[in-house]
């Protein structure tokens, strides 16, 4: 019963008119808001509520919780001009919305009402109505909140996609609102992560091999950029490479005759997670990468360890 919901609310949401309409008017009211949503709902629609809620706030749209009698008891004090409501009643006539509804009107709030009755209180009151198909719930006896429930939760999961979509939301927006645990760990930029300034080995292409030995060892990363005089990187050698040239003259050997002339590079507002992947997916996986700005500077260098020590995996 609860997956015939499901599909009666994709169908709905597909129509021009109803649900579909309504939809995308919620998105523009939540979009052009300068406050924030404040959702509300009382029992199962209330926890659903706080669900939607700490979705949008993670996913780049401002939101909070109000509780509705909490509301009736001081909270609509936290309820500010620029801010749009969000109700939640599959019935409509939840007597402990009142309050918050009138709010709304009073002050000029948009309200937008999540409910199953189109002629309901909570809906007439309402700018927008997000009608949701009336179902029965799944519950055998057809009372305890079921289907009605996960399709809120669906529709509440579809906004916060949609809104994230058109305020073309990255996954390094979403890094900075989950920066704790493993998941935080992934979403962690380049540029969090990358050694800078004279942590940075980099010598010229004329510089002789002995010397290129020295600063390698002196920065301990397993490698050296060759930078030229106007800052660009153009190459790089790696403990490999100088490994193949221990039977020239070190002293007389320029860097520019071993150097890699094409390093595999990143910049600064990539994953830390796709640097890894790339240093990975190499026939013969590399430790090290440099990190170039839009003008082929090199602005940090990457090493595996970095990575690791992050936690990304």
């Amino acid at each position: 019963m609860e997956t015939e919901g499901l599909a009666a609310l994709e169908r709905a949401m597909s129509e021009q008119e109803g649900l579909g309409a309504a939809f995308t008017h919620a998105v523009d009211v939540i979009t052009s808001l300068n406050g924030r949503v404040v959702v509300t709902g009382i029992g199962k629609s209330g926890h659903i509520g706080r669900k939607i809620q700490a979705t949008l706030s993670s996913t780049g749209t401002p939101a909070i919780f109000v509780h509705p009698v909490e509301a009736s008891h001081g909270d609509l004090g936290m309820v500010s001009r620029g801010d749009a409501v969000l109700a939640l009643s599959n019935s409509g006539e939840s007597s402990e919305l009142a309050d918050i509804v009138e709010h709304s009107r009073r002050f000029g709030l948009p309200l937008l009402a999540m409910t199953a009755r189109p002629a309901s209180t909570l809906a007439r009151a309402a700018d927008v109505v997000l009608l949701l198909p009336s179902l029965p719930e799944a519950c055998p006896m057809g009372l305890a909140p079921t289907t009605s429930s996960l399709m809120q939760l669906a529709l509440g999961d579809a906004l916060a996609v949609a809104l994230m979509e058109r305020r073309g939301f990255t996954a390094g927006d979403f890094g900075v609102f989950h920066p704790g645990g493993s998941l935080g760990a992934r979403l962690r930029g380049v540029k969090d992560l990358m050694r800078t300034g004279d942590a940075m080995p980099l010598v010229g292409p004329e510089t002789a091999l002995r010397d290129v030995i020295v600063e390698m060892t002196r920065k301990a990363l397993g490698c050296v950029g060759i930078i030229d005089g106007n800052n660009h990187l153009v190459g790089i050698i790696t403990d490999g490479d100088l490994r193949g040239a221990l039977d020239r003259d070190l002293g007389t050997t320029p860097a520019i005759a071993i150097m890699n002339s094409a390093p595999l590079t990143v910049t600064e507002d990539m994953l830390g997670a796709e640097a890894l992947r790339m240093m990975n997916d190499r026939p013969k996986p590399i430790t090290s990468m440099f990190v170039l700005d839009a003008t082929a500077h090199p602005v940090g260098v990457l090493h595996v360890h970095d990575l690791l020590r992050a936690g990304i995996a």
